[in-house]
């Protein structure tokens, strides 16, 4: 699979689960190095106490790093999101942010780890914050990555 990052935007702004939910993707850099995720809490998309759904606060972080990566990295690899962990902080209310960052350093560590073809598992962490600014969740995602084998 290959995308821009402006396509995937586009496709994720009318994603089912997503459009739903109130989940939007507010920024992909083309880099792979930034994407930013908000969720606005309303009365369609809030749990039976009036807060944000906890899947719905780990569905923020769902597919992205994953996505960045493959934005970045292109076809020469295999990239998927294959485990994720949440720690909630405090109840949803708002709109939440989830910002997800991915520094040249990662890129060139995933490089290293899979160049004779291995596979690497990374783990990524981010924070999930209210209007305030204030912390809800924080999220780990586990991303698999394997430079494909030349034919």
């Amino acid at each position: 699979m290959h995308f821009s990052p402006k396509a995937l935007r586009r496709f994720m702004f009318l994603w089912p689960p997503f459009l739903g939910a109130g989940i939007r993707v507010a920024e992909f850099a083309d880099d792979g190095s930034r994407v930013v995720v908000t969720h606005k809490l309303t009365r369609l998309n809030r749990n039976a106490v009036g807060t944000a759904f906890g899947g719905t606060i780990m569905a923020m972080t769902d597919p992205f790093f994953m996505l960045a990566s493959m934005a970045r990295l292109g076809r020469d690899y295999r990239v998927w999101d294959v485990a994720g962990e949440v720690r909630f902080v405090k109840p949803g209310k708002g709109r939440l942010t989830a910002t997800m960052e991915i520094p040249d350093e990662t890129y060139e560590l995933i490089a290293e780890k899979t160049a004779g073809g291995e596979k690497y598992l990374h783990w990524f962490d981010t924070t999930v914050v209210d209007e305030e600014g204030d912390a809800i969740a924080h999220v780990r995602r586990q991303v698999y990555y394997r430079r494909k084998r030349s034919k």
